[in-house]
């Protein structure tokens, strides 16, 4: 089954039960705003209990003044009924302000820890699922959390108080009539449970799509010129079209759940209506000492009773729907809170604070996935201070070993050492915070220049932001933006030349001060010019940092003290530029496969070995 199948059904998977652990752990982000929530509940039963006066009301009114033509006192209940209504009014707005505000609150506490949580995670996890599948989580999923919060919780309760205290009500001031209204309880039980099973099933479909569409709409998004530099526009909406007929064809299914279950309620409650006023009608008319007395007020007061009946009882149906998303969006979220942390730092770390850079790979064996190897059993050191390039064919492993390095994947075999310590035991933000990488995609982040140069550390000072940008020959540029450092850099850099955002990506590492260097195709993407206006800067940041290069060009690469050739995940050779020559093994074919097309003069050179007549602009790129 393909990746995208499993998620499909793991997605069909969530929310299938209902647990009331899911409701205990909703509790717990509400703990902490009970005192508002409970007066907000308490204004939701006073208004619903207070809706239950106004037949009483209509019923005093006929007996006591409009039957016996007794206009004095009418004013005084039309002023006990504006006033109730007024009362209502009052308190469900203190009630509606104070359980929005409380979702609110509850939205920003639960996105904060899924955000906490997702960015924390392994970068095997963004690995494994799409971005638009994560953003559902932090964005709708929360958002029908807020739905239940803000109106499912407490109209649900309401709602319940509100039958209770109509039927109590109504079998107060009478138990034959009140049956005989009660009678259509067995139709709406069936419809209701009709529509609960079958809605249900309906709105997980309409999840599951929704957010195959955020995840396909990312995608195509970020890729959008490569959509359109190879002319895949219809195919790209053909597949659009068949995802969003999918979740087209979900929201219909459920809408027909709904357009028969609420004319079907509304015909129960016309039936119950009927049989009060047959029933009721033949008691009013019936008014003899073997019969109890019922009023013509008593029957009207009936008759509004049941439908205030029947409008909690549809109101609960309809919450099911703002349940039902709730329940499945709980689970969705408590699955990702509850996604344990692969890569941690150890309880007592071993190691933490500023290392020297001694390197060591001990018999490395990696596969991202099973047993599909990328690196096999690769050892090497790299000393304190000194730099070393990693070359190779596409899916050599070199970028493998950075992100090793770093810890962003365990090994399955063997060790990594940095100063003499298992990164394993290392703290991990301690470990990282000694790293810096320039990568070949560099990511801006919307802001500023500055802020994308310091990236949220406090301690970096701006005269450090502008010493970093100097040295890797960025200010010039920079200045002559529209307020310089403080200039606005938009998502991802748009506007910005992929010169101009490598530098600033120089800059950034720079400003950091990072113990190990890591340039990782880092001048691929940079013209020559710009090339030579860096690389006396990057050599004087190399000089005293161990400094990892994945092969990019000839004037990085043959500087380097150490050249590591990989091939198919193994090492095959090791030593320096003119050492890797002149033992015409694959760096060699390699290196010369770079000038197959040049002079013959270019070639002969190649051939004995010898550097002295390349030019510095030449390009030596074997990407990852």
């Amino acid at each position: 089954m393909s990746t995208a199948a499993k998620q499909f059904h793991e997605e069909e998977a969530i929310g299938k039960t209902y647990d009331f652990q899911v409701a205990r752990r909703l509790l717990r982000y509400l703990r902490p705003y009970i005192r508002p929530l409970s007066v907000a509940l308490l204004l939701t039963f006073m208004v619903n209990l207070l809706g239950i006066l106004p037949p009483k009301f209509t019923q005093y009114a006929i007996d006591w003044h409009i039957l016996p033509r007794k206009y004095a006192g009418v004013g005084l209940l039309v002023g006990l009924y504006i006033g109730v209504q007024f009362l209502r009014l009052v308190f469900s707005y203190f009630q509606s302000v104070m359980l929005n505000t409380v979702g609110q609150y509850v939205m920003f506490d639960m996105r904060r820890e899924l955000y906490d949580k997702l960015q924390h995670q392994e970068v095997a996890y963004y690995d494994r699922n799409p971005v638009g599948r994560i953003m559902t989580r932090l964005t709708s999923d929360v958002d029908s959390l807020n739905e239940l919060f803000t109106a499912g919780i407490t109209d649900l309760l309401g709602d319940l108080v509100m039958i209770v205290a109509i039927i109590s009500v109504m079998l107060w001031m009478d138990v034959r009539l009140t049956l005989v209204t009660l009678l259509t309880v067995p139709m709406l039980w069936a419809a209701t449970t009709w529509f609960r099973k079958g809605a249900r099933k309906g709105y997980d479909m309409v999840r599951t799509r929704i957010a195959r569409i955020n995840a396909f709409l990312q995608e195509h998004f970020a890729g959008a010129q490569t959509v359109q530099i190879f002319n895949a526009e219809t195919k790209s909406l053909r597949k659009f079209q068949e995802i969003n007929a999918d979740y087209r064809s979900a929201n219909i299914d459920t809408i027909f759940y709904y357009a028969v279950f609420f004319p079907l309620v509304d015909f129960i409650g016309a039936v119950g209506i009927a049989l009060i006023i047959w029933y009721g009608g033949y008691r009013v008319m019936s008014n003899t000492p073997s019969h109890t007395v019922l009023t013509l007020g008593a029957l009207v007061a009936f008759i509004q009773y049941s439908g205030f009946l029947f409008q909690p009882i549809r109101d609960i149906s309809d919450k099911y729907n703002v349940l039902q998303a709730a329940v499945v969006a709980s689970h969705r979220i408590f699955r990702t809170l509850d996604l344990p942390i692969a890569i941690t730092s150890p309880e007592k770390p071993l190691k933490s604070g500023r290392v020297t850079g001694h390197i060591e790979f001990e018999n490395v064996w990696f596969a991202y996935k099973d047993d599909d190897w990328v690196l096999k059993d690769v050892s090497f050191k790299v000393e304190p201070g000194q730099s070393i390039a990693l070359v190779g064919h596409t899916g050599s492993g070199k970028t493998t070993i950075t992100n090793l390095l770093m810890r962003f994947y365990d090994v399955q075999r063997g060790r990594i050492l940095l100063d003499g310590v298992d990164l394993r035991e290392w703290d991990l933000k301690s470990l990282r915070e000694n790293f810096a990488v320039v990568l070949q995609d560099i990511f801006l982040f919307s802001g500023t220049v500055a802020g994308n140069i310091r990236l949220g550390r406090a301690d970096i000072s701006d005269e450090r932001v502008r010493w970093a940008a100097g040295e890797v020959r960025a200010e010039p540029f920079i200045m002559r933006l529209k307020n310089g450092y403080e200039a606005e850099v938009k998502e991802r850099g748009a506007g910005l030349s992929v010169g101009q955002k490598q530098l600033i990506s120089f800059a950034r590492a720079l400003a950091f001060d990072p113990a190990i260097l890591i340039l990782d195709e880092a001048t691929s993407s940079i013209d020559t010019e710009t090339e030579q206006l860096i690389q006396q800067a990057i050599e004087r940041v190399m000089r005293s940092r161990t400094s990892i290069v994945v092969a990019h060009r000839l004037s990085t690469i043959q500087r380097a003290e150490q050249i590591i050739v990989l091939h198919h995940g193994e090492i095959r050779e090791q030593g320096s530029h003119q050492e890797l020559l002149a033992i015409r093994g694959l760096y060699w074919r390699l290196y010369k496969l770079q000038y197959a097309d040049g002079s013959r003069a270019e070639s002969r050179t190649l051939q004995e070995g010898d550097e002295s007549n390349i030019r510095p602009a030449d390009q030596l790129q074997f990407s990852e």
